[in-house]
């Protein structure tokens, strides 16, 4: 994989990217590089793992840009949401041709998680525990290297008011549950994800606009906090504590090319996780692309355990 500096991945016109916290030039620069240099060394099962979470918004839509991405090498296990579609209809020969294994959990034309890895998956689970009427395809869980990891699409919720956002609110107490069942495993857990939360008011530009909406309603941010506070760790703010670390921008009124965003696309770290934490990024270079997701991926590295 070739080494860039966050500024080498920015397009024209796009906003500043990401950095990370106590960013004070060329000895916080130096340490970045010797992270990725050794990420690069030896074989893939003794580098650290790298685990991205993507809403990619249309998997068959997206995938010539999705392909472009991969072939940078970013990751070794990237979780997919909004991939709307069918199981059969996933378009796996084309990441398998290109050395990834797949793991999918689809619905047609809505929601949808995936999972590709560079390495086999173990004990792959589809759909979130709790009620055994719900055919929303929203979670997966496998694990990887000792990893548990889940691919999270969180509903939506809006609007206010509705069945759409008790239903956003009774999915995350379902999610509480299993991450409460999580942690008593006690061992590395990682929950990546579309959240569709904005936790605080740092995480929107205009957090004013997000008023009435389900993403920053104090339910859903009092129900994120809640998921947090079981012993999770926020990995984005591990390495930028404060300030704007955006995941997503509309394609309406030029969000993009302002950097009016929201942070809901977010990794979730254990206690044994985080213990191994290295390095969390948002990959802003996605988002500049033609015919883009509106969302970007993060990317969290953990230390080889």
């Amino acid at each position: 994989m070739a080494i860039k500096s966050m500024a080498d991945q920015q397009n024209d016109g796009a906003p500043e990217p990401l950095k990370g916290a106590g960013d004070t030039g060329e000895a916080h620069q130096k340490e970045r590089f010797t992270r990725r240099l050794t990420q690069d060394a030896g074989p893939r099962s003794m580098r650290p793992m790298r685990i991205a979470t993507f809403n990619i918004n249309g998997v068959k839509a997206r995938l010539p840009r999705l392909q472009e991405w991969l072939a940078d090498d970013p990751a070794d296990l990237v979780c997919l949401q909004e991939i709307k579609s069918v199981d059969d209809n996933f378009p796996r020969a084309a990441f398998e041709d290109a050395g990834w294994h797949v793991a999918t959990h689809g619905q047609k034309g809505f929601n949808g998680v995936a999972m590709l890895s560079r390495r086999p998956l173990d004990d792959v689970m589809t759909g979130l525990p709790g009620d055994d009427t719900d055919t929303q395809a929203r979670y997966m869980e496998a694990t990887l290297g000792g990893v548990r990891v889940a691919s999270i699409y969180l509903p939506n919720g809006n609007p206010v008011g509705t069945e759409k956002f008790d239903y956003k609110l009774a999915w995350m107490r379902r999610l509480t549950a299993r991450a409460k069942e999580l942690l008593a495993t006690e061992r590395p857990v990682v929950l990546s994800g579309d959240f569709n939360v904005i936790p605080a008011p740092e995480d929107a530009h205009d957090p004013a606009a997000w008023a009435d909406d389900a993403l920053y309603q104090p339910e859903s941010r009092a129900a994120f906090r809640a998921l947090v506070h079981l012993g999770f760790t926020d990995a984005i703010r591990l390495v930028q504590p404060h300030g704007p670390a955006y995941t997503f921008w509309d394609y309406q009124r030029g969000a993009w090319q302002q950097d009016h965003g929201i942070r809901i696309d977010h990794h979730l770290l254990s206690p044994q996780a985080a213990d191994r934490f290295v390095d969390a990024r948002v990959d802003r270079a996605p988002r500049g692309q033609e015919k883009a997701s509106d969302h970007t991926p993060v990317i969290v590295t953990l230390a080889d355990g």
